[in-house]
């Protein structure tokens, strides 16, 4: 079972936007809801593997395994089949660029999946974070897990929510993306999980440890710190970051994944004559 080259990648990039606006507003939803669950079960994760490591002694090691730790959330994305807006906002719109889709069928399926994408990212953070005292709060006892976590979820937060001026979040929001989406489109190359997974592991390990920002990944982060009790971030901070981050997020993927293939494989191929590789599993 070979693997897919680039053009073939294209080709299949474009089948899997059209199977995206197919589904009926409920499984969209549904499917929405557990994309937004499993990143943020990946930012869970990810806080628990670096939480407690003092960087004057680790350096900058603990960005390498939050990033290692969190490409969990996109290979369940992936592997198990759900619908996630960084992935829809190129898978979409490159389906729309090569005429299979409209501009309206784009513009709806951002907008379900965003919602979607938030309520499961909301209800791991409220619910299976902090209420479940995985994530402590303020008064968590010194030195234990829950108090660490704390702590680590806190500075990634307000790195994001606070410290980082808008345009920092824009930009950032590019770069994730970029490489979120070379995630996804090189996933479609592969044929097989385990290909699958290794080619999902890098550009999410390298976006993290960079520290970008990722519209989906904060609707995890920032609310599960006003949760546990963080008095430096509000939902202003919160509600900024997500506005910035989804428009830089957009740009990454529209202009330099979906945009730049589309130009390289499809601009000359008649859209009637574009293949439909099978997707099944490769849901984004």
């Amino acid at each position: 079972m070979s693997d897919r080259q680039p053009p073939e990648i294209a080709d299949a990039a474009v089948a899997s936007g059209v199977s995206k606006v197919a589904p009926a507003f409920g499984k969209l939803f549904v499917g929405s809801f557990l994309a937004g669950a499993y990143i943020a079960f990946g930012g869970l994760v990810a806080i628990a593997v670096s939480s407690g490591l003092n960087p004057q002694q680790w350096g900058t090691l603990p960005t390498l395994f939050t990033g290692s730790a969190f490409a969990l959330g996109l290979v369940l994305v992936v592997i198990a089949g759900s619908h996630l807006v960084t992935g829809n906002m190129m898978l979409v719109p490159i389906s729309a660029l090569h005429g299979r889709i409209g501009a309206k069928e784009v513009a709806k399926n951002l907008a379900i999946v965003t919602i979607g994408n938030l309520a499961g990212s909301l209800f791991v953070a409220y619910f299976l974070a902090v209420q479940s005292g995985v994530i402590g709060g303020p008064g968590a006892t010194p030195g234990t897990s829950a108090a660490l976590m704390h702590n680590r979820l806190i500075a990634i937060a307000e790195g994001k929510g606070v410290t980082e001026t808008a345009w920092q979040i824009f930009l950032r929001a590019i770069g994730c993306n970029w490489l979120v989406c070379l995630a996804v489109w090189m996933s479609l190359g592969a044929k097989a999980i385990s290909g699958k997974i290794l080619a999902i592991f890098f550009p999410i390990m390298a976006f993290v440890a960079l520290g970008f920002d990722h519209v989906v990944a904060n609707m995890f982060f920032l609310p599960a710190a006003i949760w546990a009790g963080d008095p430096n971030l509000g939902w202003d901070d919160t509600l900024r970051n997500w506005f910035f981050a989804f428009l830089g997020n957009l740009v990454g993927a529209g202009v330099f994944v979906a945009s730049s293939y589309w130009y390289l494989y499809l601009r000359d191929e008649e859209p009637a004559g574009a293949s439909a590789p099978s997707t099944t599993g490769t849901s984004r």
